[in-house]
C-alpha cells in the first residue's frame, strides 16, 4: 500500500511548492515571454525609441542567407558534437565496467572534466592547440599538418567540436557506466553460454538494454550542443575565422550585444526555442519508439 503525505493546512501545499514555481517563472517563463515581445519590435540605434514591426524581424532573418548556413552549421556541429562524445564515452564505460586494476581512480578522473566550465575548457584547449603557443600544436606541424585554427574555418570548426566533446564525455560516461552496472549479469552469462562472443554480446544483449539511457543522453547533448557551447565558443574562436564557428546561441549573443540589433536577436532566441523544442518532440515522436524499456 501507497503512502500519501496529509498536510493539516489547505495552503502548505501551495507554500511549498511556490519558491521552485517563482524561480520557473522569473527566469524561464519571463525572459521567454520578453525575447518573444521583443521579436515584434525595433529599436533604433541609441534605444530612444521603439516601434511595432510585426513580423518583420523574422522575414529579415529568413531572407538572409547567412542566417541559414548558420543553421546548417549548428545542426552539423550539434550532430558532430552528440555523436562523438556518446560513443567514445561508451567505450571508456565500457571499459571501466570490467573488473581493472586501478578502476576507481580511473573513473574518478574521467569524471572531473564535467566539473570544469565551458569557457575554461576553451581555454585550456587554446592552450593545447594554439598555432604558435600551443603543445599540441608543434607535434602537428612535426607531422607536416598546417595547423592554424585562427585562419583555417575547418580547423577551428573541429577545435569547437573537440572541446565541446570531451566537456560532456564525463557526464555521459557516468550515465552509461550505471547503466551498465543495471544490467542483470545472468543475462550476459547467458549468451556467453550460448557462444555469444563479446562483441556479438555488446550488439544484441547489451546495447538494447541501454537504448532507454542512450536515448537520455541523446535528448540531452542535442540540447547541450545548441545551448552550452557557447562559452567554449566565445573564449576560442569568437564565431571566426569568418564566421566559420558562429552557431545560433552565438549568433544570438553577436547581433544582439555587440551589434545591438534587439529585435533580431530576439527573433533569433525565438526561432532557436522552437527548434530546439521541435527536435526533441521529434526525438520522443519516432525515436523512442525504438527504445527497449
Amino acid at each position: 500500500m501507497q503512502k500519501q503525505a496529509i498536510f493539516q493546512s489547505k495552503l502548505l501545499p501551495y507554500a511549498l511548492v511556490a519558491p521552485q514555481l517563482a524561480i520557473v517563472l522569473i527566469f524561464f517563463y519571463w525572459p521567454a515571454a520578453q525575447a518573444v515581445i521583443q521579436s515584434f519590435l525595433l529599436q533604433d540605434a541609441f534605444g530612444l525609441s521603439t516601434s511595432f514591426v510585426w513580423f518583420e524581424n523574422y522575414l529579415e532573418l529568413f531572407k538572409d542567407p547567412a542566417y541559414f548556413a548558420t543553421i546548417v552549421r549548428t545542426f552539423a556541429f550539434s550532430f558532430a558534437i552528440a555523436v562523438s562524445s556518446l560513443s567514445f564515452a561508451l567505450l571508456l564505460a565500457v571499459m571501466a565496467d570490467k573488473p581493472l586494476r586501478g578502476s576507481t581512480l580511473y573513473r574518478t578522473l574521467l569524471i572531473w572534466p564535467y566539473a570544469v566550465a565551458p569557457p575554461v575548457v576553451g581555454v585550456l584547449w587554446v592552450f593545447m592547440l594554439h598555432p604558435s603557443l600551443g603543445v599540441l600544436s608543434r607535434y602537428l606541424r612535426a607531422m607536416g599538418v598546417d595547423w592554424n585554427p585562427l585562419l583555417n574555418g575547418d580547423q577551428a570548426a573541429t577545435l569547437i567540436i573537440l572541446a565541446a566533446a570531451w566537456k560532456q564525455i564525463s557526464y555521459n560516461f557516468l550515465f552509461f557506466l550505471a547503466g551498465l552496472q543495471s544490467i542483470p549479469r545472468s543475462v550476459i552469462e547467458a549468451a556467453a553460454i550460448d557462444g555469444a562472443r563479446p562483441m556479438r554480446r555488446f550488439w544484441t544483449v547489451i546495447f538494447p538494454l541501454l537504448s532507454p539511457t542512450i536515448f537520455f543522453l541523446l535528448v540531452i547533448n542535442i540540447v547541450y550542443a545548441f545551448f552550452d557551447t557557447f562559452g567554449i565558443i566565445d573564449t576560442m574562436t569568437r564565431g571566426g575565422p569568418g564566421k566559420s564557428t558562429e552557431t545560433l546561441v552565438y549568433k544570438v549573443y553577436s547581433d544582439g550585444l555587440i551589434g545591438g540589433n534587439l529585435g533580431s536577436s530576439a527573433a533569433q532566441s525565438v526561432i532557436l526555442m522552437v527548434i530546439v523544442i521541435v527536435l526533441t518532440g521529434i526525438q520522443f515522436r519516432f525515436v523512442e519508439r525504438k527504445v527497449t524499456y
